[in-house]
């Protein structure tokens, strides 16, 4: 498989401008070590987007109309062999790329890498900001209106695991046990360690299916090494941490079919610490899935 990169631009997901601008930093700074193919998805800007508070479904139309064409993009991609790899934007483009994935894979698991579960659906939200459904929406937890274009298997959520969690809304935790989603939150990782939990992770996403879809949400890193993502949350992960994620991911590349790093936001950057960080990661990523296809290549002889 070669290595695809697949660009978001979209912060409609979240109340919060700048997200959208991730996207567009990142692939201009692959330029320089990166010579495969990539896209850039931006969205409508002539969007008016909601910032009601009031408001519980900020911006759907223009969200499922967005993930829609991205969705159906990376579809093609995938059956033409290519890994996919999808650069937030905010995380509410995630349910494209996972759905895109579980289309042509058939049978996945998630692992979702986050401070938040992103589980609410349109009754549970205290904000309306859809980036806090998108987990929920792939794994069939409600939010039909969010997938209206996908005709292929959701994913499990018996296969789905979240690591990193440190903020979660009351509802959203009742919908959490109701599904059967595993969460291990950042004191588990703390606890156990970094390797402890993903094994378990990769047990439980693994388990009976054809790979695993890797979303990478960099909110994950505590706000003092990471300041760039629109909605921080204190008492994360170190970027030792999120880099030994990373290494653990990339001796595991054989099991992983697609991949998404998100919610980079420049505007909110602090002397480019953030985005440093999701470079490294990217980089890291792509080497990994460049070696996977020459690998997978000699295995052909």
């Amino acid at each position: 498989m070669r290595p695809m990169i697949f660009g978001a631009g979209t912060d409609l997901g979240v109340h919060i401008d700048g997200a959208q601008l991730g996207p567009v930093q990142l692939m201009n700074d692959l330029k320089s070590f990166y010579k495969g193919e990539s896209v850039l998805f931006e969205r409508d800007k002539d969007i008016i987007k909601s910032r009601n508070l009031s408001d519980r479904r900020k911006n759907e139309y223009e969200i499922e109309k967005f993930n829609s064409n991205l969705y159906k993009n990376m579809v093609d991609k995938i059956k033409e062999e290519y890994f996919p790899i999808m650069l937030g934007g905010d995380h509410s483009a995630a349910i494209a790329s996972v759905l895109a994935s579980a289309k042509v894979n058939v049978d996945i698991g998630i692992i979702w890498i986050d401070a938040h579960t992103d589980y609410n659906t349109f009754e549970s939200t205290v904000t309306g900001n859809i980036h806090g459904l998108p987990l929920a929406a792939v794994t069939g937890y409600k939010c039909n209106e969010l997938r209206t274009y996908h005709n292929g298997k959701i994913v499990q959520p018996s296969r789905t695991v979240v690591v990193g969690a440190r903020s979660i809304d009351e509802k959203e935790k009742d919908n959490l046990r109701y599904a059967g989603v595993t969460v291990f939150s950042t004191e588990d990782i703390k606890e156990k360690g970094i390797d402890a939990v993903m094994d378990e992770a990769f047990k439980i996403a693994g388990y009976k299916t054809k790979g695993i879809h890797i979303s990478y949400d960099l909110d994950v890193i505590d706000p003092d090494v990471a300041p760039g993502v629109s909605i921080p949350e204190f008492d994360g992960i170190n970027e030792e941490e999120a880099m030994k994620i990373n290494e653990y991911l990339i001796n595991h590349m054989k099991d992983i079919v697609s991949f998404d790093l998100v919610e980079f936001n420049p505007l909110r950057d602090v002397d480019r610490k953030t985005e440093q960080i999701a470079l490294n990661i990217l980089a890291q990523i792509i080497n990994a899935v460049e070696k996977k296809k020459k690998f997978e290549t000699k295995q052909l002889y």
